[in-house]
């Protein structure tokens, strides 16, 4: 987002005040992350104590849970739209205090209803505050540090599944269900504090021409071949994501797995190398292009998908490994893309790239679901799979206009 603000200095660091190097700042950036997104997923590793508490079907419970991503989508593409007139610090501190609220009364949610429309409520929260920072880091880090913010930001995210997964196991289990999510609104609040104390107080800069609405922007980047393949493989990779690591929770808990409650939190060390990867992936796709760097961890992903089929927990934990490396890598490097490619605008691609995201996370959700109340796992696995070669399909597409690329483009 430049164009009218170009006497703003766009600076290669994301936070403020002294940092002594690239290390800290990333540190910043992944643990506002972090926080931003910590109760996303942190609930299916007690997926199978609520399906229990609500006395309702896995896939009952697991669109239940997943519904934030409704809220995300939506959120995205109003954040987005509105993105050029908002102050990114408050926009992101306001976004944070807020998520503690639906987080707090997920703890009395008398029922799936309202436990819904309670996860729905921190999906817009959640994705305000994700939307808002992915502009920022957009605006204020130069073109050869924004890959490398782009990963920061989301090795948090990475780091919030394992992490997040694992308290909230932990807590549940020392403590019962309603203590995780009075803890989790306790994280919230203290992301609005990080924000509050690291997050320059910069006006945004205004992408769009005065004689453009933010409708005629979204219409034109839907008509950018390249951008409408990233919105479509972003779908596609939280589709795929969402059916792996929701319903994989009922395989592990029962036979001939059988895992407790708190090993079931255990398993989520499965993330810990997504946290180095994904660390990787700007680089790795300055060096090889956005194409071969997107096709590799599709391909990792793949790999790890019969695994997840066998009788065996160690080859279980392994495909696990192997799907979150693969998902995590082409979230950063698909993200890090759509900032490169929309050299206008930005906020409405960023808002539009997660709302198609977190619209797969919802999709998958539902189909992936009944696919696993009918049919089982496999089937559910199968429907991965299809994903995964519909994302490896539209990678193709992935070639920025010379009009349009930045210097550094990596899409090869």
């Amino acid at each position: 987002m430049t164009e009218t603000a170009t006497s703003m200095r766009v600076e290669a660091v994301a936070v403020d005040g002294p940092l002594p190097g690239a290390a800290l700042r990333s540190l910043t950036i992944g643990l506002t992350a972090f926080l931003t997104v910590v109760d996303l997923f942190a609930t299916q590793a007690i997926l199978p104590s609520l399906t229990r508490h609500y006395n309702v079907t896995p896939a009952a419970m697991g669109f239940a849970v997943n519904a934030s991503t409704m809220g995300m989508a939506v959120a995205g593409l109003v954040i987005g739209v509105l993105s050029p007139h908002i102050q990114r610090q408050r926009g992101i501190l306001v976004s944070l205090v807020l998520l503690a609220v639906p987080t707090a009364l997920l703890a009395v949610a008398p029922n799936l209803t309202i436990f819904t429309l309670l996860r729905v409520a921190q999906g817009l929260c959640m994705a305000s505050a994700f939307a808002l920072t992915l502009a920022y880091l957009g605006e204020q880090c130069s073109v050869a540090d924004a890959g490398g913010a782009f990963a920061a930001y989301i090795t948090g995210n990475v780091a919030s599944n394992l992490i997040g997964r694992l308290v909230s196991a932990a807590v549940a289990d020392w403590f019962g269900l309603a203590s995780t999510f009075y803890f989790f609104a306790l994280l919230n609040l203290a992301g609005a504090m990080l924000v509050y104390a690291t997050i320059k107080r910069v006006q945004p800069m205004h992408a769009m021409p005065v004689a453009q609405s933010p409708l005629q922007v979204m219409i034109a980047q839907w008509r950018d071949p390249a951008l409408r393949a990233a919105f479509a493989v972003g779908f596609c990779i939280l589709f795929a994501f969402i059916g792996t690591f929701t319903f994989v929770n009922f395989v592990l808990v029962r036979p001939p797995l059988s895992l407790g409650r708190m090993d079931l939190g255990f398993v989520y060390f499965v993330f810990l190398p997504s946290v180095v990867t994904t660390l990787l992936a700007g680089n790795i796709a300055a060096r090889f292009g956005t194409r071969r760097a997107l096709w590799g961890a599709l391909a990792v992903t793949g790999v790890g998908l019969p695994l997840l089929l066998t009788p065996q927990l160690a080859a279980v934990l392994a495909g696990m490994v192997l799907v979150g490396v693969g998902t995590f890598f082409a979230q950063a490097v698909a993200t890090g893309f759509v900032g490169q490619a929309a050299r206008e605008n930005r906020g409405v691609a960023s808002g539009t790239y997660l709302a198609c995201y977190f619209l797969g996370g919802l999709v998958g959700s539902a189909a992936l679901g009944q696919l696993f109340d009918r049919f089982g796992w496999t089937a559910c696995v199968a429907g991965v799979a299809t994903a995964l070669a519909g994302a490896a399909w539209l990678t193709a597409r992935l070639v920025v206009t010379p009009s349009a690329a930045s210097p550094a483009s990596p899409a090869r």
